[in-house]
């Protein structure tokens, strides 16, 4: 079923995240409704909007990362490619600056 993604630990640590994530927001979310505030987004958003955006975000550096991990070998002249691990740090950052200040 899953044999056409490549699943390394990387990967799977991702979407671990993401799953938790999820049920945690779930947990949050029925325990204290959110309540829409404005952060540095243009928009007023909820818990699960900023969470959304936040996850779309993070999607995106990691696909940029990956997109890009040749191009940074010759850019910054390394004899191999960046690590996964880098953007998944960098990626739940932002999501967290999202979810914080969003």
């Amino acid at each position: 079923m899953f044999s056409w993604m490549v699943w390394t630990t990387p990967v799977a640590v991702f979407f671990v995240c993401i799953a938790l994530m999820l049920v945690g927001m779930t947990v949050w979310e029925t325990r204290a409704p959110t309540m829409e505030r404005k952060g540095f987004l243009p928009i007023a958003t909820t818990r699960g909007d900023r969470l959304f955006i936040g996850l779309m975000c993070a999607a995106w550096i990691n696909l940029a990362w990956v997109g890009l991990g040749e191009k940074m070998m010759a850019w910054f002249s390394l004899a191999e490619e960046p690590s996964i691990w880098i953007s998944l740090v960098i990626s739940m950052l932002a999501l967290a600056l999202v979810m914080r200040k969003g």
